[in-house]
């Protein structure tokens, strides 16, 4: 009798930096975390295949709240760096990156391990419809709470293996993984659409409408954003040239896929 032949899996990456501050251009990291684990089709989680944890000591002291706020302190970082080379063999093999607020991590691992410029990513954050789940917020805290667990957080390999908690659960309505909905979304390719230079008094509309500001800082344009699904670039152009323009006017847009979505690039 022939043996049943196992699923294919595939493996993932779950991320999350400890840094100096909010700013992701400047600040620097102090801690990184990583957990490995395989996955298959389906979105169910098989196993834990490895971890990673490394502090980092920063050019600058590490600010006090900081200190306060994750426990990490100057004696602690002291003789460590993060190595490119373990790194990149790490993470080499993940198919996706995973973190719960990619917007934030990716642009710092971008910074110090040019491997994860190229990887796709997921925002566990971001592209899970929390509230749609009955979830009334998305912070990692809350989402082990509601899920009867304890968290001690602000330890990047241990916020690593509380979301593998999270995504490892099945949302009832759809009989699903979260880590499913989530890789379903990611894979998605979406349209972001600039409002560059619309009227001041207009930004109250923009932001009923969805609309993000970006204030610059990170490279991107000064200017307020909205991410719309593949398809629906064109009522979204007919919106601002009918309402905020009142004219023909041109519109910027970007294509975006796990591959460069969250980047310091776009």
């Amino acid at each position: 009798m022939r043996a049943a032949r196992r699923a294919p899996e595939k493996t993932a990456i779950l991320l999350d930096v400890e840094t100096t501050g909010l700013d992701t251009a400047k600040d620097e990291i102090i801690e990184l975390g990583m957990v490995k684990f395989s996955y298959l089709a389906d979105g169910r989680i098989g196993r834990v295949i490895e971890t990673f944890s490394c502090f980092n000591p920063p050019s600058v002291a590490i600010p006090a709240e900081i200190t306060a706020l994750t426990g990490i302190t100057e004696d602690m970082v002291a003789g460590h760096s993060l190595d490119e080379e373990r790194i990149n063999a790490f993470a080499s093999d993940a198919v996706v990156v995973i973190a719960h607020n990619a917007g934030f991590d990716r642009k710092f691992m971008e910074r110090y391990a040019p491997l994860f410029v190229h990887k796709a990513w997921a925002c566990s954050v971001s592209e899970v419809e929390w509230r749609r789940h009955g979830f009334e917020g998305s912070r990692l805290s809350y989402l082990l709470m509601k899920a009867g667990l304890f968290h001690e957080a602000h330890r990047a390999v241990d916020d690593c293996q509380a979301l593998l908690e999270i995504l490892a659960m099945t949302l009832p309505e759809l009989n699903r993984t979260v880590l499913s909905v989530l890789l379903e979304r990611a894979r998605r390719r979406t349209i972001r659409v600039w409002a560059e230079q619309s009227p001041f008094e207009l930004k109250d509309e923009l932001k009923r409408r969805g609309y993000r500001w970006s204030d610059g800082t990170d490279g991107r344009s000064r200017s307020w954003y909205i991410d719309v699904d593949d398809g629906n670039q064109a009522t979204e152009i007919e919106y601002l040239q009918e309402i905020i323009y009142q004219r023909d006017a041109s519109i910027r847009t970007q294509i975006l896929t796990a591959f460069n979505r969250f980047s310091a690039r776009i």
